[in-house]
């Protein structure tokens, strides 16, 4: 049978408006979803694909915004200018939406169950006892654990793939025939990821809805999409059948997609960037495993910085209001030692400890057991005072760079706030060249200086972190998930940075991660944590290379390899 267009984009032009100022944000858009497909549309932040998506339901805020020319023919119906009472018709029911945040799509005051309900009692006249029969079997088809359990649960007391899940319930409730997944893994373990992805596809083959799935992950799109879309700037670059833009893509943008994610093959020297693509210039030095094993050795002939024994946490878990408190070991008997200079891996999925352990050696939620030796001191028994003092060499770049940030304060004087508690700097004129150094460093301008969080992109509010972090001059690092919510290219430039100046200042990393391909790019040695434990530590190559346990296995064979 031969394919029809469900929906048809015809040079759709999309603006903003601020102050009276016109800003065209998409360019002429053009393009089509057959029924029956899965269609994605990647590019990173800024590049038009959510206000594309927005656009399509009927969600664009009409106070700053317009479609200004262009249509959108949705089975056979021009949706522009299309009246709200009609949108609301097709909203939900024809074409739906999974957004990216679950947490923030979901009404906390709500039971999960009813929040699927409320779709159904929109667009179907079920009874009550059908609708909440209705509502367990979308979350069986959901695969949710215990779907009774989970009808009755609140958001919070769910994990985030759970969350997901229930997302997916809500989307595909009334049978869309277009479902709009908007970044649906981004913030989940690359396990749970696949999962998502599995059950997506699964859905779309029994149901032969179409999917337009939004991702800046081109080697996550190769797993599920039919055709893709690239987006650059307001404008689709490229466009063409899954397989044809991986093995023979035309656009350097494209390339540079596939380019800046880190191989799982080989290791290269420094990770290609947009712009090197863009200006033709990409350096492709492969590290040798001579290379390697000839810096390793030199690295572990040294005596350790960091010497982590036996370490405990444990946590007090209630399972309702009148049970009693059960012990519960975040981490547990975790012992490794990392070396001056090393970046030690540390992967896992959420809730397996890393970032408990984390929070352990840098002394915010202190051990229950065992002891952490820096520099063959016991840092668990210092008293406060020696402690405030040995913060300086033990810091943390986070993964949130807004939240961790001061709004009211500028970046040059969150920069110098620490410094100015630590004693840095012989005067106010030093410390202040010290932060403007700094920030060139980092590939910020000195009139970054001047200006406040909220006027950076998140990939630039990265930089202000990790020259926050390196103004204490520390000698060991923490990056707890420092590039997760970054994109490809973006997590590119802030790898390549990070690796940079652990050469010109000494750095010692303990890099956390949910991303085992950036893992094994920035990483000596690697430690794969599960239930609180250590499952396997090793050279990050060789374990890649052959996990020896189940869930190591598990864990690399759950990476978006691209086609």
């Amino acid at each position: 049978m031969e394919n029809t267009h469900l929906l048809q984009v015809e040079a759709l032009n999309i603006s903003f408006y601020k102050e009276q100022v016109e800003k065209q944000i998409i360019n002429n858009s053009s393009f089509y979803i057959n029924e029956n497909e899965i269609v994605a549309v990647v590019g990173e932040s800024g590049s038009g694909k959510s206000i594309t998506s927005l656009a399509l339901m009927g969600l664009l805020p009409k106070a700053i915004s317009k479609i200004t020319s262009g249509k959108i023919i949705f089975e056979g119906r021009n949706l522009v200018n299309l009246p709200e009472n009609a949108f609301q018709q097709i909203r939900g029911k024809d074409i739906a939406m999974i957004f990216q945040e679950p947490m923030s799509s979901l009404n906390p005051s709500m039971r999960c169950g009813q929040q699927v309900e409320e779709i159904l009692k929109q667009h179907t006249n079920l009874s009550s006892s059908a609708l909440k029969t209705e509502v367990l079997q979308l979350f069986d088809k959901v695969k949710l654990p215990n779907p009774s359990r989970l009808y009755k649960a609140y958001p919070h007391e769910i994990s985030g793939g759970q969350k997901q899940r229930v997302m997916i319930a809500m989307a595909i409730a009334c049978k869309p025939k277009l479902l709009i997944a908007d970044e649906p893994t981004t913030a989940l373990d690359v396990t749970v990821q696949k999962e998502i992805l599995e059950l997506l596809k699964t859905i779309q083959t029994e149901t032969k809805m179409s999917i337009l799935f939004i991702s800046h992950d081109l080697s996550l799109v190769s797993e599920i999409a039919d055709r893709v879309l690239v987006m650059y700037k307001g404008d689709i670059v490229e466009q063409g059948r899954t397989q044809t833009i991986f093995t023979a893509a035309k656009h350097n943008y494209t390339k540079a997609l596939i380019g800046a994610r880190p191989s799982t093959e080989v290791r290269l020297e420094q990770l290609p960037t947009i712009s090197d693509f863009m200006h033709e210039k990409v350096a492709t030095r492969i590290v040798s495993s001579e290379e390697r094993a000839e810096h390793h050795k030199t690295l572990y002939q040294q005596p350790p910085l960091l010497e982590v024994i036996d370490v405990t946490k444990t946590y007090l878990s209630k399972a309702g209001w009148f049970s009693k408190a059960e012990p519960f070991n975040a981490v547990d008997g975790v012992s490794f030692k990392v070396y001056p200079g090393e970046t030690l891996g540390l992967v896992g999925e959420s809730g397996c400890g890393k970032s408990t352990l984390g929070n352990a050696i840098l002394q915010l939620d202190k051990a229950s057991y065992g002891q952490i030796r820096y520099k063959d001191q016991d840092i668990t028994q210092l008293s406060t005072s020696e402690m405030r003092k040995m913060r300086k060499d033990i810091q943390i770049i986070f993964q949130d760079p807004f939240a961790s940030l001061n709004p009211r304060l500028t970046v040059g004087n969150a920069i110098l706030e620490p410094m100015k508690v630590h004693g840095i700097g012989r005067s106010s004129k030093d410390r202040k060249e010290k932060v403007l150094s700094l920030l060139e460093k980092v590939g910020l301008d000195a009139d970054a200086f001047d200006r406040y969080p909220h006027e950076f992109s998140g990939g630039q509010r990265q930089r202000v972190g990790i020259a926050r972090t390196i103004a204490l001059e520390p000698q060991l690092i923490i990056c707890d998930e420092s590039v997760s919510a970054l994109d490809i290219s973006v997590q590119a430039q802030v790898l390549n940075l990070l690796n940079t100046l652990k050469t010109q200042f000494g750095f010692t990393y303990i890099f956390i991660s949910h991303d085992l391909a950036v893992v094994k790019y920035m990483a000596d040695q690697l430690l794969v944590m599960n239930k609180g434990k250590i499952e396997e530590i090793g050279d990050a190559d060789e374990i890649y290379a052959a996990p020896k346990k189940a869930y190591t296995k598990k864990l690399i064979h759950a990476i978006p390899k691209g086609l």
